[in-house]
């Protein structure tokens, strides 16, 4: 990979249904043991893309020529205000890139290019949940800022917020709930797995300890 040195730059492409296997399999390689043993993150995936709430518009892929070497995805999701009112925004993720090419800022050029995307296309703001250290570097600032607390009215560390133009969640205090998708069955999960190759699964991993601080870092408003 001594082209990865230097100026070298991946390109990005809307995927085609075609590429949906190898953007399957990549989730796979990325997110095997790191937030738990093995992942679900391949099979959401799979069926993110069946749903009508999936963003197909901003499924997008980076290469290195013709290897698909990352993937983000969007769900349209909403946040009841404390007024009552919903507020439609997106839900970014899964993202994943391929353990070799991490590292070298491929998923934040694959959020800024979407976000500019999404911004176009009049969404108001995207929200995730994830790791601080990664995304309040790609643009994202706490969703508390705004007042943004989860679906069981807590705030949460994890849950990040970008606003697509200025003062999109200013009268979005409330609670965020993300697309039901993301309640992905464990038993299919394992059962959609046995298509791919046979992997290790390793518990308490440095991330997945990682993960399970985050987990806790929740309070009531």
């Amino acid at each position: 990979m001594q082209h990865m040195e230097g100026k070298w730059q991946p390109t990005f492409r809307p995927t085609q249904a075609a590429d949906f296997p190898a953007t399957e399999w990549l989730m796979r390689e990325a997110f095997w043991n790191y937030y738990s043993p093995g992942c679900s993150e391949h099979y959401l995936l799979h069926l993110m893309r069946k749903c009508p709430d999936f963003v197909q518009e901003l499924d997008y892929a980076a290469y290195d020529g013709q290897r698909i070497v990352g993937n983000v995805v969007y769900m349209k999701s909403h946040i009841i205000t404390d007024q009552g009112e919903t507020h439609s925004v997106l839900s970014l993720g899964p993202i994943a890139v391929l353990p070799e090419y991490q590292g070298k800022g491929i998923g934040q050029k694959l959020i800024a290019h979407t976000r500019d995307m999404a911004r176009e296309m009049g969404f108001r703001a995207i929200l995730l949940c994830g790791d601080p250290e990664y995304y309040t570097r790609a643009g994202f600032v706490p969703a508390e800022r705004f007042g943004i607390r989860t679906s069981e009215n807590t705030y949460f560390i994890a849950l990040h917020a970008c606003e697509l133009y200025e003062g999109a969640l200013t009268e979005s205090k409330g609670r965020y709930f993300e697309h039901p998708i993301y309640n992905v069955d464990e038993t299919a999960t394992a059962e959609f797995d046995k298509a791919f190759p046979p992997k290790p699964i390793l518990q308490d991993t440095p991330t997945q300890r990682r993960f399970q601080e985050i987990i806790a870092m929740q309070r009531k408003e």
